[in-house]
């Protein structure tokens, strides 16, 4: 299957999964995607429960509070429908990411390769100022730091990011103004 098919059964696979209610349809689903991960299975499962664990967290406990606030009763078949979805979808997206070239996917489309290029170079950039984060606060450290000393760090390196990205907005915003886009 060309890498332009394989985007194309990603997306068919992505709706499919979105319409589906029944939480049985949803576990059988999850299986076959668990059974085309093959030998990676194990590994792409947790990479999707890591990503999905605080949306997923945060929304079913919220929903769970308000659901027994209002009635006093648990939406299990909610809470497995929903999770089960999104643990599907970001499966899908994880095998999608490792088995498919996304530049000769989107190879048919200019503008879409250029904003591939602009995402993975935006990405890359992101993960060398995280890493030097990281090595800043190793090199400032005597021994590994604890618990709290990591979450301060990772609280300065998420205000720097936000500080960063404001300012860059800041400046594309002027120079979209210099060439008339707006006023």
């Amino acid at each position: 299957m060309s890498e332009r098919g394989k985007l194309a059964a990603w997306l068919l696979a992505l709706v499919t999964v979105s319409w589906l209610t029944a939480p049985l349809w949803l576990a059988s689903g999850l299986l076959a995607v668990l059974l085309l991960c093959g030998r990676d299975a194990i590994r792409l499962l947790r990479r999707a429960l890591l990503a999905t664990a605080a949306f997923s967290g945060t929304v079913s406990l919220a929903y769970v509070g308000y659901f027994w606030w209002q009635s006093r009763a648990l939406p299990l078949d909610w809470l497995l429908t929903v999770n089960l979805r999104v643990l599907s979808m970001a499966l899908l997206t994880f095998l999608f990411i490792e088995r498919v070239n996304l530049f000769q996917a989107l190879a048919f489309s200019r503008r879409l390769s250029f904003l591939l290029v602009l995402a993975v170079s935006q990405s890359l950039g992101l993960k060398r100022t995280l890493a030097e984060f990281r090595l800043g606060l190793q090199s400032r450290s005597p021994r590994p730091a604890g618990l709290r000393a990591r979450y301060r760090a990772a609280a300065h390196a998420a205000a720097w990011l936000l500080d960063r990205a404001l300012a860059n907005a800041h400046e594309s915003a002027q120079a979209m103004q210099s060439r008339g886009m707006f006023r």
